[in-house]
């Protein structure tokens, strides 16, 4: 069995606030406002080599010599965002899934930059099967989220609702991608279960099965979660390599598009709405998109009074976030507009992610 890795940095909390439409009231134990976000790190690896993983590239002598002070400052440009996310904010993350790190080393790495380091951040991280590498993980504040149990919770081809008769036992037992990681625990109290999923890619034109499968896979332990704990609290994050209004996200994992439209077996999507109104997390042969998805379950979108329920944090009117800034944005030449990223073309840019973070905000 896998095992979870928990990093508690000894750092003293250090209360800061500055003014935002987003801002989040309190920051002790208390804390009645919580930011849930995700963020797609874009490659963070360190410059050694893991054996058995196919990380060459994201060496001192490999494709992209990746050299310690490369390494540094892309952890300084990651840190940045974060730091900057609570600025805005007034309050950091509850909660911070991410996905792109190698391993438990370049996510102890990043908690300790100085511009974040007051955060606290404790982590949850499986190694998982992935040929490149890449996982997903969890940062969470002990200070307001209470850390009960975690679970890697890996890709398999059945028990499915998709035909996957086109594949060969060999093709379904070679395949490998990321695992799901879910995590649960208590915020003031109330139970929360968390999913933090990088989905297959579209690399190639693959994954147009495999991506609803993963989506089902998380969205049948959800349900299995509701029963054993009824009234807990559920949110799915990652970059699901699919739209909000794709099969994956709208049939599989039962995503609305309206909170009036939530029962007991859906989940509300909050950037259904955001893609349609012109809003982009990332862009993907040219057209914006948001693969970097946030949904909450019913106890979280109709909540019972006097619990945490999801908030309208831009414009009053959308339940979500796409954070950028012009720091994060290219601001000229052929990209313009579009993420800063840490590679251009092959050459190093010193950027900072191919993908925007996303977030929501509960409060009660």
């Amino acid at each position: 069995m896998k095992k979870p890795f928990y990093l508690l940095l000894s750092l003293v909390l250090v209360v800061a606030g500055c003014g935002s439409s987003a801002k989040v009231a309190g920051q002790g134990g208390h804390t009645k406002s919580h930011v849930i976000g995700f963020y797609n790190l874009e490659n963070l690896f360190d410059t050694y080599h893991d054996e058995g993983k196919n990380d060459y590239e994201y060496l001192p002598d490999g494709a992209n010599q990746w050299t310690e002070a490369k390494y540094q400052k892309k952890l300084e440009n990651m840190a940045r965002v974060i730091a900057e996310m609570k600025a805005d904010n007034g309050a950091w993350h509850t909660i911070l899934g991410v996905s792109e790190i190698e391993n438990r080393h370049v996510l102890e790495d990043l908690v300790s930059q100085p511009s974040i380091a007051e955060a606290n951040y404790q982590i949850v991280h499986y190694d998982g099967p992935d040929r490149r590498g890449v996982d997903v993980a969890l940062f969470f504040k002990p200070d307001q989220f209470k850390l009960l149990a975690s679970e890697s919770i890996p890709f398999t081809f059945a028990p499915s609702r998709i035909d996957f008769s086109a594949w060969t036992q060999e093709e379904m037992d070679d395949f490998r991608t990321r695992d799901v990681l879910m995590v649960r625990g208590t915020i003031d109290g109330e139970m929360f279960a968390f999913f933090v999923a990088h989905l297959p890619s579209r690399l190639g034109g693959k994954g147009a099965d495999l991506r609803p499968r993963g989506a089902e896979i998380i969205y049948m332990r959800a349900m299995e979660l509701q029963k054993e704990f009824p009234g807990i609290k559920i949110v799915v994050m990652g970059d699901m390599n699919d739209n909000p209004t794709d099969v994956s996200m709208t049939e599989y994992m039962n995503g609305k598009e309206d909170i009036d439209d939530v029962d007991e077996d859906d989940f509300f999507s909050p950037f259904l709405s955001m893609l349609k109104a012109g809003y982009s997390s990332l862009y993907y042969q040219g057209a914006g998109n948001i693969y970097d998805i946030i949904l909450v379950n019913s106890a979280i979108a109709k909540a019972r009074p006097g619990t945490f329920q999801i908030q309208s944090i831009v414009n009053g009117k959308y339940y979500g976030r796409v954070f950028s800034k012009p720091f994060m944005t290219n601001q000229s030449g052929q990209y313009k507009g579009t993420p800063f990223r840490t590679f251009s073309n092959g050459a190093f840019v010193g950027g900072y992610s191919d993908h925007y973070p996303t977030y929501i905000v509960i409060k009660k």
